[in-house]
């Protein structure tokens, strides 16, 4: 019995919810020394210390308290919450298009275990359609779990694996993917698949959500209604990420898989288009294009896939006072290719020359992008420039460094011909590299200047 009313707590944390007669699941307020809280109090996860109680607050958040820091506590409330997603049947609806929906083991749609403290994701079609009720409005889903991985530990291995994946589905007449992702390096998944994934006739959609389903701040169900609506009824057959517009739940917007970047660690808006515009907007109900040129869907099931990469290549990070031996270490560790990523046009000290000089005799396939992300490398304008071009150094236009890098891993997949592989690296698959810029394709709004405020004050909601 007492375990049910004091889940997981031990000890001194134990001894503090007895001493106040607080339960597990009570509502609570808790005077301590650094200011009162009011919540739920939460069960403590069986690995963690017993110095602290777990609250979750009005606004979602978990927060922990001290036991040292508590002055009194006392119980308002009590309702048992079961975070159990509910499995209903996924309705099958004539005439609604059918999408696949592979999982990698991203937290789209989950609940929290508070006994060991580990999101559990739900994946099934029943827990999907429990978790968000509006798909069965939207498509007729079959799920795929292909991996059980954090974002991080995507690799080589799983792009290729994908990709075959998706090959299969097109052959099967899907309508259209959908693939469950982590947020951390889903933009290098959405590359790797650009270009394994050439030519497909129907919409291939990377989504993910920057908190989880338990939180009243999510974005993973509007998130999932809107990579679902894009891949079953949309007009973009390519592959993509789809992730929210502004921090309003407006709308979300849809990511071409080469220009795509993370670029804030929390926020739900936190996936944005470099060096142009997104495709489009979308919510459960249309999508707006933004984009004049995007391949369109098709009825056929033509698809070129290429499921090759070497892991053999590295991105480096120039910084000021790099020392050679950080490239001798990949020479002499075997590496095919190395991406740069330098600063301003494109420059790495001439500390590095060396290195670069033995590098090239090597025959290692070398490539320049920029620490500033928008913006082209340009390596004629500065005798540094010149001076690695003379050392074997290509540049690459205004290629994002995370997609030259799963780019050149893809080339030197197939070819170790030094003209063959710039060739390929220098010819764009889907936007990767572009030839101009457009007006409004660098944004970035600095807060506190009389315009950008004026800007704000008009949008923010």
């Amino acid at each position: 019995m007492e375990n049910d009313i004091f889940q997981g707590y031990k000890g001194k944390a134990l001894a503090v919810l007895k001493k106040y007669n607080v339960r597990v699941w009570g509502q609570a307020e808790i005077e301590t020394t650094r200011g009162d809280f009011k919540g739920t109090v939460l069960p403590r996860a069986e690995h963690q210390d017993q110095e602290h109680i777990v609250l979750k607050l009005a606004t979602g958040y978990n927060v922990g308290l001290s036991i040292s820091t508590i002055k009194n506590m006392k119980e308002t409330g009590y309702h048992k919450a079961h975070y159990g997603i509910p499995e209903k049947e996924f309705p099958n609806t004539p005439g609604l298009p059918k999408v696949k929906l592979f999982g990698t083991g991203g937290t789209i749609a989950s609940r929290l275990d508070y006994r060991t403290g580990a999101v559990i994701p739900a994946f099934s079609p029943g827990e999907l359609y429990g978790a968000v009720p509006e798909l069965a409005e939207i498509c007729n889903l079959e799920t795929e779990k292909v991996f059980a991985v954090f974002s991080e530990n995507m690799g080589p291995d799983q792009y290729i694996a994908l990709a075959k994946a998706i090959g299969k589905e097109i052959e099967k007449g899907v309508d259209g993917i959908v693939i469950g992702h982590g947020t951390d390096t889903l933009h290098h998944t959405a590359a790797a698949l650009t270009f394994m994934v050439q030519n497909p006739p129907v919409p291939i959609v990377l989504v993910g959500s920057q908190r989880s389903s338990d939180r009243p701040s999510s974005d993973a169900a509007l998130n999932l209604m809107h990579s679902m609506f894009a891949a079953g009824h949309g007009d973009i057959a390519e592959v993509m990420v789809c992730m929210f517009g502004p921090t309003s739940d407006d709308y979300g917007l849809l990511h071409k898989g080469t220009r795509v970047r993370k670029m804030h660690s929390s926020y739900r808006s936190t996936f944005r288009t470099i060096g142009h515009t997104p495709l489009a907007m979308v919510t459960r109900e249309k999508i707006t294009m933004i984009h004049k040129s995007y391949h369109h869907r098709r009825k056929d099931k033509d698809v070129k896939i290429l499921p090759y990469f070497n892991d053999k290549v590295a991105m480096v990070y120039y910084y000021p006072g790099m020392k050679p031996d950080v490239i001798d270490s990949l020479i002499d560790s075997g590496y095919k290719g190395i991406v740069f990523v330098g600063t301003g046009l494109g420059h790495v000290n001439r500390h590095l020359y060396p290195a670069i000089e033995r590098a090239q005799k090597k025959g290692i396939h070398m490539y320049m992008t920029l620490q500033t992300l928008w913006g082209y490398v340009h390596m004629f304008v500065y005798d540094t420039g010149r001076d690695m071009m003379a050392r074997g150094i290509i540049p690459t236009g205004n290629m994002l460094p995370e997609v030259a890098y799963i780019k050149l891993g893809w080339v030197l997949g197939q070819t170790d011909d030094p003209e063959e592989v710039k060739r390929m690296m220098l010819t764009p698959v889907n936007d990767e590299i572009t030839d101009r810029e457009p007006y409004n394709g660098y944004l970035v709004y600095q807060g506190g200047v009389p315009e950008v405020e004026e800007f704000i004050k008009k949008v923010e909601k």
